[in-house]
């Protein structure tokens, strides 16, 4: 399936690249489908196997998955300068590849709470580097305020974004 990504550019992928203005007609029809909807969401900026490994398990635990990428900028005010290694929109494309993603969004803040909000979704997903207690109370407010809940899925061992860098560091 082609899929037109917000700017004009043409990829082809099964899942959608969502702007603002379609989230919540999109989000009405997995309602009334009566969906269950997860989000996860993170900077995506080296794409490694403990990113499809979460993203695989993040996919069973509901129907739908919706990915929420983190713009330059607060990948930048997130992780420091140099980063990200690769612009938004690419890395929205890549995980938007991934089989078990069936949406992608990118969101300019630091925190996934507009994001979260607008997404309303039945399972929030984070990987083990989180815990449940320890997330942004605004993110947390914003999953519970429609009945949704947090999980905690851990990560795989030794693959992290920093790992790889400083290995093409050395």
């Amino acid at each position: 399936m082609l899929r037109v990504l917000e700017g004009g550019s043409r990829c082809a992928v099964m899942s959608v690249h969502l702007s603002w203005e379609k989230l919540p007609a999109w989000r009405e029809e997995l309602r009334k489908r009566g969906a269950r909807v997860v989000a996860t969401n993170g900077c995506f900026d080296v794409l490694h196997v403990g990113h499809v490994r979460f993203l695989q398990e993040a996919k069973t635990l509901g129907d739908v998955l919706v990915v929420g990428v983190n713009g330059d900028d607060s990948v930048r005010e997130l992780k420091g300068e140099g980063r990200p290694v690769n612009g938004e929109a690419d890395r929205a494309e890549v995980v938007a590849a991934l089989a078990g993603v069936d949406a992608v969004m990118i969101f300019p803040e630091k925190r996934a709470t507009r994001f979260l909000e607008a997404v309303q979704p039945d399972v929030y997903v984070k990987g083990g580097d989180y815990q449940a207690e320890q997330l942004d109370k605004d993110e947390l407010a914003a999953v519970k305020k429609r009945g949704g809940v947090v999980k905690v899925l851990p990560l795989t061992p030794g693959r992290s974004t920093t790992a790889v860098l400083q290995k093409f560091k050395k």
